[in-house]
């Protein structure tokens, strides 16, 4: 999908478009204002003058994504938002909606379920999609039904999306981003050396920042240095798995196919404070946060119907160090409660002496609910294990 988060805050703030805006962080109080300040207006019609501009942000957000208009000043996604204040300073900054991203991104996938069904899910912006056995699938190389695609998305959503057309998930990944916005692009085996490899390595979905900079010492900085490359020498340089991996990567081989079905193995939520904060002088604000973050977890699973049975916490330091812990329970579960409980005793496990940056809660060793209610019921006959005390947690010990 074209700049997801930004496009679907432009279906409710069209007069935004055409116009620079980052979507990231929390909702501030200065958004709240906005809406109050014009309260009596359509959403559409509350002027552009009238919100927010990135030039007056101060705090820690990092942007989600931004609109095209944007991003010709060097702003993207994952950047910070005070460093993209510095290179452009105007853009209009807005809150990330998840619920509403969550309900585009559910319409948009079950629109193209409609046309073809075979999708892997890979996000909240993206899919692959295997056109192979689709009735006109292969008409004009695939790119009929990419159109078809295109226009029936954006019928039902008012969104564009981008499309790679190519023989493996590989190459559809970067074919997908040769002609955004709104692009369709179709690249056949035969067009690898001329339109693949002249791509930096980065561009090889799976290639990181630590393995391109290990690339880069080694003087190979587009795919096509490392296609030139023999298969021996880069199994000796990247080892047996990464080295075979990189060789069949940059000659666009990839045999994966497309996925229906995947269990997810965890699920998490986590946020990163506007400043940083401390577990005793900040208790109250931290409590609440983590409050909030054990119930959106526990929403996840019961919406996605899974439970959990290894229930952890991720802290991040104002030094930028992360620390880790988890615990894991006896029976799976989905309960907000419970999953604060045992979050809480993880707390006891990390250092709370020194401000925080960062806040995390994940649950693992995911079960389909039925599933584990399956297997409690043929295992109830048995002595039922004593329930942990309900001890508090050091957010709660603090208040």
């Amino acid at each position: 999908m074209d700049a997801f988060f930004a496009s679907v805050e432009l279906l409710r703030y069209p007069q935004l478009r055409g116009l620079p805006v980052v979507i990231g962080g929390g909702r501030r109080s200065v958004d709240d204002a906005v809406l109050r300040a014009h309260a009596g207006l359509p959403l559409s019609e509350i002027p552009p003058a009238a919100f927010p501009l990135l030039r007056d942000y101060v705090g820690r957000g990092v942007i989600t994504t931004a609109t095209y208009p944007a991003r010709q000043f060097g702003v993207g996604s994952a950047m910070g938002m005070m460093k993209a204040a510095r290179l452009c300073p105007q853009a209009i900054v807005l809150p990330v909606d998840f619920d509403e991203v969550r309900r585009y991104s559910r319409l948009f996938k079950s629109t193209i379920a409609e046309i073809a069904p075979q999708i892997e899910d890979r996000g909240i912006d993206e899919v692959y999609v295997d056109f192979t056995e689709v009735p006109g699938g292969q008409r004009e190389g695939g790119r009929v039904l990419a159109r078809l695609i295109q226009r029936a998305i954006f019928e039902r959503t008012g969104l564009t999306c981008s499309i790679g057309v190519a023989p493996n998930k590989l190459i559809a990944k970067m074919a997908s981003e040769f002609n955004k916005p709104n692009g369709i692009s179709v690249v056949h085996e035969a067009d690898v050396q001329a339109r693949i490899w002249p791509l930096p390595a980065r561009k090889i979905n799976g290639i990181g920042p630590k393995t391109d900079e290990r690339l880069a010492k080694l003087h190979l900085r587009t795919i096509g240095d490392i296609a030139g490359q023999r298969r021996e020498w880069l199994i000796d340089n990247f080892g047996q798995a990464t080295g075979a991996w990189l060789h069949d990567a940059a000659w666009g081989r990839d045999d994966r196919p497309v996925t229906t079905e995947s269990e997810p193995v965890s699920m998490s939520r986590e946020t990163t404070f506007e400043r940083d904060l401390h577990a005793v002088r900040d208790r109250a604000e931290l409590g609440a946060v983590f409050t909030r973050l054990c119930q959106q977890v526990a929403q996840d699973l019961q919406r996605k119907g899974y439970v959990g049975k290894t229930i952890g916490i991720k802290l991040r330091y104002d030094d930028f160090r992360t620390a880790t812990r988890d615990h894991t329970i006896a029976s799976a579960t989905a309960d907000a409660r419970e999953i604060r409980r045992i979050a809480g005793l993880c707390l006891k496990r990390v250092d709370l002496s020194q401000r925080l940056r960062l806040l995390g809660v994940r649950v693992g060793k995911l079960l389909k609910a039925d599933a584990a209610g399956a297997a409690a019921s043929e295992l109830a006959p048995r002595a039922a294990e004593p329930p942990a005390p309900d001890t508090p947690d050091l957010f709660e010990q603090a208040g």
